[in-house]
């Protein structure tokens, strides 16, 4: 790969990586001690939309343009993304004596996701045969 293509993609990953993680920042600061960490999950579901938006549409809609795949997907969806965070939060929902809450957690996220990448998807489709 060229250096100047080759810096196309880091500086178009960054770019994307700074957008996402400011937007997963803001995000966070929503958060109330103690409540369903809304935050990060509203986060995980609009960086799962982006993705199956992005894929669906940069996939099977348009020629594969290699800098705006690298700014959506790794930088900007990989940034506001986070299954680590979702992970710590369960274990902290559980050690604080919600284990209840910890499950539904996790079957909310995992569930929505699937949900929200049937949709995504869908809806870029549709847009297809309907334009």
């Amino acid at each position: 790969m060229a250096g100047g293509r080759r810096g196309g993609l880091i500086l178009a990953v960054a770019v994307g990586g700074a957008l996402g993680a400011l937007a997963r920042a803001l995000l966070a600061r929503l958060a109330e001690p103690g409540a369903l960490p809304w935050p990060t999950l509203v986060a995980n579901l609009a960086g799962t939309a982006l993705l199956a938006v992005g894929a669906t549409r940069l996939g099977e809609r348009l020629a594969p343009r290699p800098r705006g795949r690298a700014f959506l997907t790794t930088g900007a969806c990989g940034a506001l993304t986070t299954f680590a965070t979702m992970q710590v939060e369960v274990i902290r929902l559980w050690r604080d004596g919600r284990p209840a809450v910890a499950a539904g957690y996790t079957l909310l996220s995992i569930g929505l996701g699937l949900v929200v990448v049937w949709l995504a998807s869908g809806l870029v489709r549709r847009a297809r045969v309907l334009g």
